[in-house]
């Protein structure tokens, strides 16, 4: 099978979507399928070349609106990809209405897996409502399938409600030979928090957990933050962290490499994802990645895995902008003597549930019912 994926960006980018894209793709390459990926060319990265079996090819791009990159030349490197499938991404447009276009013409089915919907601040809202009410209509209306990575996001979204027979739920997955215990020192009462500081993670919660480690502070002197992603808002984190006298108690490490990601989650105490929108956090691979090395989590009740957190017991399910209850779930984790018990409990879980060639397989058997 000749698939064709269309991310608005892909590897060497590190996000949720791009790392969705690329796990997804190099199992379907070991299933034997033929994976091109077309793409903007940010970073800076060859224009064309083969990862992991998986065919790349990026583009130049004119602009960005919003965070999606503009790619004037995307219709056309789609138009000439042979291929059985297309298999798009929301919530980036421009690739992905182009993707609707050139799959009628081509007459080939169209997926897409639907991360989260598309909201923006302040102007950018207004052109985000402006799509959602006529190009994003069409799309849904235009696609063969759509895949939601948990099934509460049919009820968090304003606009899958209307093709539920299309939908299907589809997780995501961790690569556990990647993201797994390896022999270094755990850091007492250390958290670790990981996304792109922008406008547009905003919803992941950072402003709200430093809020939280004011109250964690009084119990827990020595409590340390470290802060993983780079971004805009960075100067306005470190205001925040310097007017509430947490200079000493927060630490920036910027871009962190993917080679020692994996040791920043075995090092931590609890990796902690406090998200706040449930319209715009579709399933928060990265609690899944904490988990594989055996570390606590603490999330809110709208990341995707969340309920498999809480039954599983591999950590602490909180109220999404509730400080408080933030707060003490961070203090019983770090006081809690068997709180490795829940590191083991978070190993067992994505091993049997989420392992990205399980998820490719199930991937796999969508693509040729429509085929």
């Amino acid at each position: 099978m000749k698939i064709v994926q269309t991310p608005v960006r892909f590897f060497p980018f590190i996000g949720g979507v791009e790392n969705y894209v690329y796990y997804m793709s190099k199992e379907l390459v070991n299933l034997g399928h033929e994976v091109t990926v077309i793409c903007a060319n940010e970073p800076p990265s060859k224009k064309e070349e083969r990862v992991d079996g998986i065919n790349i090819k990026r583009l130049a791009y004119m602009a960005k609106i919003a965070n999606t990159n503009i790619t004037p030349g995307f219709p056309f490197a789609l138009a000439r990809e042979d291929c059985d499938i297309i298999h798009t991404h929301i919530p980036t447009p421009w690739s992905a209405d182009w993707s609707n276009i050139v799959s009628k013409f081509k007459k080939k089915p169209l997926v897409i897996t639907y991360h989260n919907d598309i909201i923006g601040t302040g102007f950018a809202n207004h052109i985000a409502n402006l799509y959602n009410s006529t190009a994003l209509k069409s799309l849904l209306n235009a696609a063969d399938k759509i895949i939601i990575t948990q099934p509460d996001y049919i009820k968090y979204s304003l606009y899958l409600d209307k093709f539920q027979d299309k939908i299907e739920v589809i997780p995501n997955g961790v690569d556990v030979e990647k993201f797994k215990p390896i022999n270094v020192p755990k850091q007492e009462n250390t958290l670790f928090f990981l996304s792109l500081l922008d406008e547009f993670h905003q919803y992941k919660g950072l402003d709200n957990l430093l809020k939280s480690l004011i109250i964690v502070k009084d119990v827990i002197p020595d409590i340390k933050l470290i802060v993983g992603g780079k971004g805009t808002l960075l100067k306005y984190y470190r205001k925040i962290v310097a007017d509430a006298d947490l200079t000493e108690n927060v630490e920036f490490h910027g871009f962190i490499p993917d080679e020692k990601i994996v040791e920043y989650y075995n090092s931590s105490s609890i990796f902690v994802l406090p998200s706040i929108s449930s319209k715009q956090e579709g399933f928060g691979i990265v609690i899944l990645e904490a988990m594989a090395c055996k570390t606590p989590v603490i999330s809110t009740k709208i990341v995707g895995v969340a309920a498999d957190v809480k039954k599983s017991n591999s950590g602490i399910i909180v109220p999404p902008k509730d400080v408080e209850k933030l707060a003490e779930a961070i203090i019983n984790i770090l006081e809690d003597e068997n709180s490795e018990i829940m590191g083991i409990n978070g190993r067992k879980l994505v091993k049997e549930k989420y392992t990205w060639s399980g998820i490719a397989e199930k991937t796999e058997k969508l693509y040729n019912k429509l085929l």
